[in-house]
């Protein structure tokens, strides 16, 4: 099999908002674009909430940093869905020493499982939208993943929550 491409950080100080997930999905590595399966709702969410004016494509990511948004993941090394990324490709120090350097106002984990990682416990025990505040970190919030293999649990609501953040914390 080819080494798949991962994909880059777009990262930069003082971002209005990063996204963070697990890690790329196959398609994503393949490509070098976040979000970039057909079936992940993604860009058209971001749209929708009011996150973005418009509906950007995958390959346009890199053009988000204009509106202060930016891209990671727990694991720059793995590919695949959640359950495929080994363990030890997860790096959480490492995300949390990124925070540290770029100083987000806010992060938005795009599943529950990029969340329990971080925060070290069970999806299960992970609320959906903001989380109580640590003033060690940014403002926090977890959404629905996007992912067409995730769509018996999807509601754009807290994308929603998170743009009316946003919103506010701009005005």
């Amino acid at each position: 099999m080819p080494e798949l491409h991962r994909l880059p950080d777009l990262l930069r100080p003082n971002l209005r908002l990063i996204f963070v997930g697990t890690a790329a999905s196959t398609r994503s590595a393949e490509l070098g674009h976040y979000y970039a399966h057909p079936g992940n709702r993604f860009w058209r969410a971001i749209h929708e909430a009011g996150i973005t004016p418009r509906r950007y494509q995958p390959g346009e990511f890199a053009s988000l940093t204009e509106l202060g948004i930016g891209f990671t993941d727990l694991s720059k090394t793995g590919a695949g869905m959640d359950h495929q990324i080994a363990a030890e490709t997860i790096d959480v120090a490492g995300f949390r020493a990124k925070m540290e350097t770029y100083r987000p106002r806010t992060i938005a984990f795009t599943s529950k499982k990029a969340a329990s990682l971080f925060y070290g416990r069970p999806s299960a025990a992970i609320a959906l939208g903001r989380q109580p505040r640590d003033e060690n970190l940014p403002e926090i919030f977890v959404l629905p993943s996007p992912s067409g293999a995730a769509s018996g649990s999807w509601t754009i609501e807290p994308w929603r929550e998170l743009a009316a953040w946003i919103g506010r914390e701009m005005s």
